[in-house]
This record gives C-alpha cells, structure tokens and sequence, in this order.
C-alpha cells in the first residue's frame, strides 16, 4: 500500500491512472483532498496470479469481439465472480486493517493502469463505492473494485480502444469521506465547444453522484476571464446523501431548495480559478470531481479531458485561425509523424501539427479586406461550411485585428497570356511526369544509408517541381476556371444549373477515372472462370492469394490481370497521402471485394460502354447547350464563346488528376526504399519493427540512419500518441483558442428533414444507402448509393459500381466531385455527419443539382 502523500506521477503502473492523480492533487500547495491511500497494483496481481481459473477465462475473452455483447456479459460476470470470490494475502488483509479507522466512512474507488490517462480517460468504466464503513467492507468492496475491471462496458470500452486484458492492472483508491452541501464538475475547457478559454462548472446538492450518474440536472456556470458569463440553474428535485451504518441514499429535495443555485458566482469564479492551476500543473484541460464542505473545496479527483482536439502550439501567445488541410485534401484521418513530415516537405506553405492533422494559419490574411476576400471566395467555392466558420470568427469583430491593406501593394508580375486550348499540353506534361517517376525508380534502388536519406530530400525537390510547375498550374486553373464560367454563364443565360457536370464527362487523361473502368477490364478476364471467382469469395485477408491462383482453370490470367492493375495503380490506397499508409500492392486483397462486385454487377465490356456512354451524353449536351444559346439575343457570340469553353474544359479537366497520381507514385517508391532500410535497421538492432520508421519525423530517421540509434521511448509515445489521434475527429476551422466551429448551410431551400450539402454533380437517384468506411468492406449491388466520410482517388473503382455519392467532407473541385461528374454519378458533399444520419441499407434520394438528401424511410 502507498499513502497518497507517497504518490508522483512516476507510480503510475503502481497505483493506476485515479491513484496518481490524487497524489499529485495533495502535493499541490493550497488543494485539499480528503486523505487516502491506494491498494497497489502488485496485489491485484498477486490475488490474480492465485486464481488460475481466470487463464481459460481469458484467453476466451481475447477471442471475443467488441461487438458482441451477449458473450461478453457472461464472460465478463463469470470472471467478476471468480474475483470476488478470491481470498486476499494475510499481510494485505492486515496492511488494510492497520490503515482503517473502524468508525470512519471510506470512498472505495477503482484505479486502473489504463484509467484518466491523457490518450484514454476510462471514466465510468470501473465502479466506486461510497460511505463504506468498517475494516471487514473496505476489504469486501476492494475486491468488487478488482473484479470492475471486467465489467461489460470495461471490457468493451478496452476492445474498441485496443487495451489487452491483461495488460491492465487494478490499484484501489481508499478515501476518507467528505459529506458537502453541494459538488459536482469542473470542466476547464468548454466540453462541448472545446474553447480552452471557457470553463464550465455543474453542481448540484449533497454527494456528486447523483450529477455524475445522471439522476439530476446540476445548476451550470460559464465562466471565462474570471467573470460568469451564463448561469442555468436547474430545478434538483433529488440529491445523493450518506446513509448512518454505510452506503447512500436519493433524498428528495425540499420544493423551496430545489431553484435555489447551488453555488454564488464568487465561488464559482474561486472554482475554476482553482482548476486552472491544476491545469497549469498536469499541462493540460482537466475534467475535476470537487465537493463543497464548510464553504471550503475540496477536490476528489482531476483527469485530463481526452475529447478535446488539440490545439497547434505556437508561442506568439497571439490569435490564431486554422484551417484543416485534411478536409481540402479529402483525408481527414489521423496521419504517422513520417507522413506528416513527407507532407510538409512536400508544400511550400508553412503548416501546422495537431491531433496527427496538419492545419494552415489564415488569420494574417484575414486582417485584411483584400486577404479576407480572397479567402472567403475560396472557401465559397469549394467548402462553404467552411466559409460559415470563418464567417463566424470574423463576425465577434475582436478575435481578428482589421489591419487595412498595404498603401503600395506589391507589384503585380505582368499578366501572362491564357494557356491555349492545345491537347499536347496534356500530353507532354503527363510524359515528363512519367519520365521522371521512371528516373527515380532506376536511380534509388542500389541507395542504402545515409546516401539513400540524402538522395530522397533531394528528389522531394524534384516532386515539388513537378507539382508546382508553372505549365503544370495553368492547366490545371484553365479547368476549374472553366468550370466556373461555364455554370455561372449557362446558368444565367439559360437558367441551368452545374452545366458543366455533364459536359466533362468522358474526358481525356483523368487517370483516376480510368483506373475505376480498369478494374472493370480486370473483372472481365476473371467472369468466366467459375474457380476463379469461387476462389477469390474465400480470400478473406490473404495477401499471398495471388500466388494461389495459378493452378485454376483461368487463374493465370486472373493473376496477370490483376497483376497488371497493381503495377498501374496499385501504390494507391485510402488516405494515400500519408506516406505510412498501406498501398494496394501490398494488400491486394482490398480490391478484391470491388473486383467480385464488378465480376456480379457488369457485363463484358462495360469499362469501353461506359466511357462511350459518357462522350455521348457529353456531346448531347453541347449540342443542345449550343442550340438553345444560338435562340438568346446576341446568341451566336454566346455559343461561339461557350464552344470555345466547352473545348477548353474537355482539354484540361482530365490533367487535373496526373501530378497527385505522379505524387503518390513517388511517395510509394520513396516508402518501399525506406523499408527495406528499414528492415536492415531491425535486422541489425537498431529498430524493434520496420514500422518503427513511421513513428519518426524524416529528418529523426536520418539521424538514426546516421548514427544506427533510436529513440525507443519516443516510438513508444508517440504509437500510443497515434492511437489516441485516431478516435479524434478534426475540426474544419479550429482557434487558438481551442474552439472547434464546424460551419452551417444557412439555407431553407431543402425539403424538410433533408440533410444539406454541397451540390457538385448534378442529377437526382434513389437507392439504398450503403455506409461504407472501408473500401475492403464494400459489398455494393446496382443501384447503391455510396455514403462515406471522404472519398480520395482510391475510391473511384467503387464509383463505377454506384448510382450516386454522398460524404462528409469534399468540394466542388475535389477528387470525389470531379471523377462523379466524369462518371454522371448525381453527388453531394460536405454533409455533416452523414455517416451517422444514414443508416446503412436505408432508401435515401440524392438531389447533386440543388444539394440535398431526403431520408426515406
């Protein structure tokens, strides 16, 4: 056992996540917390080590998913019983018996290893008893804390989360009891806004049980900069109160009680000011458990708010604005430190970290008119609920100092003439692209060591080049330019919206619609062979299968086809732009499902109709565009004009997706380099895993490659840091003050019910709905509409599968948009939570002209 004044932050693995904190709490100068000690981990493990029954238990728990919930209630309840049952060490008997005071009521709480740490708060997940009373009860109700640990919804919350079993340990706090007036929570930062500037105080009658359990409403406190800022007391008909002999009991409050506030505004103020030294002690917004005793607070507990997004750090101590690069790069998942730091060498502009995202400061341009301006056009275009969270930055007047523009602006470079309408523009661009993928490809295979580190930093050199290429760049503005004028002009000439959907349909060189009609050639070489597709339904996650395959009747030419794809395509994956993710040539089986669903769905030679078919409704289009436009006053002049837009449009749209696919190819060459490295680096010592590398940022693996030493500590953290990371979801717009604002349509256009997006392929289609997070898991039948967070190239071979698309996050020139007006699909993006709004299998109708999704049934 450990009294709570033997307790630091070092004991964690002793004293579990609640036990450190409270040992932490009383060394702080001036914060009472009621007296205690903790029953150690080492005896949980004792106890455990005495019961070998719980191996089999187990070992049977580890082989269940975290989704079924009737096997882990009854495992769950038949290890709790073994625990219970399980008698305690003489000497831990006595060592309790000597701490506790016969006539003094005791908290028991549970404090486990993986409990209130700063990447996963476990709150709630064990259980703690109150107003226990006697040597012979501690004793009984430290063993029912052990045997929480295994809980039904511990032992879910452990799956989802990836906590082993028996990994987690089981200290026990034991506290003397304070009986307040009133308690409740403080939260630091405001929990639903994530505004670190905010705090939010809820306290209610007697024993903070009722509050946390939920029987109660507490009477709520805003408070910021030390003043109140909002005050909604509620009306507590209940409250939780000690029992004489043990235990606790709801009592009624008295009607005249029940609207009275708990607290006055001093002493919320004197609340939070206590929380914001705690903050500043663990260095981080705290969740705190406080009780009122006598007009004094005490604290009971104070665990870090793992909800929160984080927040860049910066050190100007200045207002900032951050724009999420993920949501305009349509990969708004967690990225490895390798990733981010390939990303960051890749652009220019400066970014930056938090949550393993990457954001872009925007508040230096929008001080000013013209800075703002350029912005907000932008973000109109192509993410409007983007658009509506700057809108309501600026609109609290005093975040963002007004600046005017500069006297002299600098001086402009002299206009360059348009690019001309030439298809070989396309078409030398794309072979200068793919001769330098091919230089590289030569030049980096002998490269070990340092020289390998060396000659990838500077080959990003090259990339950028490529990427930022002034031809390169002017073709790609001639298309999205196009695009504009084409649906501002046709729209208001002929009152027809998104034009353009259809007339860029079909075009030449978008390498990432051929790709999706590619896999549908793949499933023609494998439709007629019956083994072949029996065989492939069995894959599950057999990486090896294409191996497999050859002694099948058709099984050699499935493979070369598929073979074949994967030298094409296969270093794209979901969230390609994090170098560290898994490309398609190293888990082919991903597009197995895709490729099955094609094999069902499509009859020979669809890739070759579906293309035709698109060039024709294309041509249709122009054809009646023109015709109509011929009818309009000065109508020659506008068709002439339009024709020569249409053209324009038809010659570039396609090149807008060759530099990121020349981008990734290099990421993956530059990825398969560093592996091997890798796997030197393991094989010598220097690295536990080859994955180690993607928890280094690259200039941190040069220096391992330099000096053959790593951090293993660091790799450590900051795998654990990664996990956390991934159940974070990033905010569009967040502030430096740790405000997360997501953005609103503001629009009545939409029938109601419906949920509002952004139109970006015009057409309406009905179907089922299939929510889809993974491409691996896709199982789509004809007419299925598409529902996923985001949709980068990697997703297009489901496009061909679909009759329309719906994701949380995109724009009118995004990845997703451009290949569903390639392939006519009706689309809408930017629906906030549409992955949780519609059910999987649900009948929705998909509006890609005016933007908007009707839920039918």
């Amino acid at each position: 056992m450990l009294g709570f004044e033997q307790i630091d932050r070092a004991d964690l693995a002793e004293v579990g996540g609640k036990g450190v904190h409270l040992g932490e709490l009383s060394r702080i100068d001036g914060v009472r917390v009621p007296d205690g000690f903790c029953v150690t981990t080492d005896a949980f493990g004792q106890v455990m080590a005495a019961v070998p029954a719980l191996d089999g238990h187990l070992d049977r728990l580890a082989q269940v998913g975290p989704d079924d919930r009737e096997t882990i209630r009854t495992l769950s309840a038949e290890i709790r019983a073994v625990i219970e049952g399980a008698a305690m060490p003489d000497d831990l008997v006595k060592a309790i018996s000597d701490a506790v005071d016969e006539r003094v009521p005791y908290a028991v709480r549970s404090s486990a290893t993986a409990e209130d740490l700063p990447t996963a708060s476990f709150a709630g997940q064990q259980d703690s008893y109150l107003n226990v009373i006697g040597t012979d009860e501690v004793l009984r109700h430290v063993r029912r804390c052990w045997a929480s640990l295994f809980t039904e919804r511990a032992v879910t919350y452990r799956r989802h989360n990836g906590f082993d079993h028996r990994a987690v340990r089981m200290g026990v706090v034991v506290q003397r009891m304070v009986f307040p007036e009133a308690a409740g929570i403080l939260f630091t930062a405001d929990p639903v806004s994530s505004n670190r500037k905010i705090a939010t105080v809820e306290a209610a009658w007697g024993l903070g049980e009722a509050l946390v359990s939920g029987h109660v409403n507490g009477d709520v406190y805003t408070v910021r900069d030390d003043q109140v800022v909002s005050t909604a007391i509620a009306t507590k008909r209940l409250a939780v109160y000690g029992v004489p002999g043990g235990g606790t009991e709801e009592t009624p409050i008295e009607s005249e009680r029940q609207t009275q506030p708990t607290l006055t505004e001093a002493q919320a103020i004197e609340l939070v000011r206590l929380g914001r030294r705690l903050e500043a002690h663990f260095a981080c917004p705290q969740d705190i458990e406080w009780c009122l005793v006598g007009g004094e607070f005490h604290l009971v507990q104070s665990r870090p708010i793992t909800t929160l997004f984080p927040v860049p750090v910066t050190e100007d101590g200045g207002n900032h604005v951050y724009l999420s690069v993920g949501h305009q790069q349509m990969m708004t998942d967690a990225m490895k430190p390798l990733g981010l730091s390939f990303w960051q060498l890749t652009t220019p502009r400066p970014m930056h970290e938090a949550g393993g995202r990457l954001f872009v400061d925007v508040a230096p341009m929008l001080a000013t008119p013209s800075g703002r301006q350029s912005i907000m056009d932008n973000a109109g275009k192509s993410d409007p609920l983007m658009r509506d969270a700057l809108l309501t930055v600026l609109d609290r007047g005093d975040f963002i100092p007004s600046l005017p523009d500069p006297e002299t602006p600098p001086a402009a470079a002299a206009p360059e003439a348009p690019m001309e309408t030439d298809p070989a523009i396309a078409v030398d661009l794309i072979a200068q692209n793919q001769a330098s993928v091919a230089k590289l490809r030569r030049e980096i295979e002998p490269l070990t060591g340092s020289a390998l580190l060396d000659f990838i930093k500077t080959d990003l050199g090259e990339l950028r080049r490529l990427l930022f290429d002034r031809r390169s760049f002017q073709a790609i503005m001639a298309s999205m330019d196009t695009v504009w004028w084409l649906n501002e002009h046709l729209e208001r000439w002929l009152g027809e919206k998104n034009a353009a959907d259809v007339l860029t349909q079909s075009v030449p060189h978008n390498v990432t619609s051929e790709m999706g009609l590619a896999l549908l050639d793949v499933a023609d070489v494998i439709r007629p062979h019956e083994d072949v597709v029996a065989f492939l339904r069995d894959v599950g996650d057999d990486e090896d299968f294409l191996d497999g395959l050859s002694g099948l009747d058709g099984g050699p030419e499935a493979r070369d086809a598929i073979k074949g794809y994967l030298d094409q395509y296969g270093m794209r994956c979901a969230g390609e732009i994090d170098i560290t993710r898994t490309r398609w040539t190293e888990r082919p089986a991903t597009l197995v499902p895709t490729i099955l669903g094609n094999v069902k769905n499509f009859e020979p030679g669809a890739a070759e109709r579906r293309f035709a078919q698109g060039l024709a409704e294309a041509r249709r289009k122009e054809q009646d565009v023109l015709t109509r436009l011929r009818a309009l006053p000065d109508g020659d002049e506008k068709a002439d004009e339009t024709k020569r837009m249409i053209d324009r449009v038809r010659t570039f749209a396609g090149y807008r997706e060759y530099p990121k696919y020349g981008m990734i190819s290099r990421y993956f060459i530059y990825k398969q380099a560093l592996l091997r490295e890798a796997g030197r680096l393991t094989e010598d010592g220097v690295l536990r895993a080859e994955d180690d590398i993607f928890y280094l940022r690259f200039e941190e693996l040069q220096n391992v490659v330099r000096d053959a030493k790593a951090d293993h500590d660091l790799i450590r953290e900051r795998r654990e840091a990664f996990r956390n990371h991934e159940s974070l979801t990033p905010p569009r717009v967040l502030t430096s003050d740790g405000e997360a604002i997501t953005g609103d349509y503001r629009r009545d256009d939409a029938p109601p019910g419906a949920l509002a997006g952004l139109p970006v392929s015009a057409g309406t289609v009905e179907g089922r709905a299939r929510v889809i997070v993974d491409m691996a898991d896709a199982d789509l039948e004809a007419g299925d509409i598409l529902v996923t967070a985001f949709t980068d190239p990697s997703w297009t071979p489901l496009f061909v599968a679909v009759d329309g698309l719906v994701t949380e996050v995109g724009g009118l020139m995004t990845h997703g948009a451009v290949i569903a007006r390639e392939y006519g699909l009706p689309a809408v993006v930017g629906v906030d939570r549409a992955t949780q709004l519609i059910r999987d299998g649900q009948r929705i109708r998909v509006n890609g002209t005016d933007g908007y999704i009707e839920l039918l049934d």
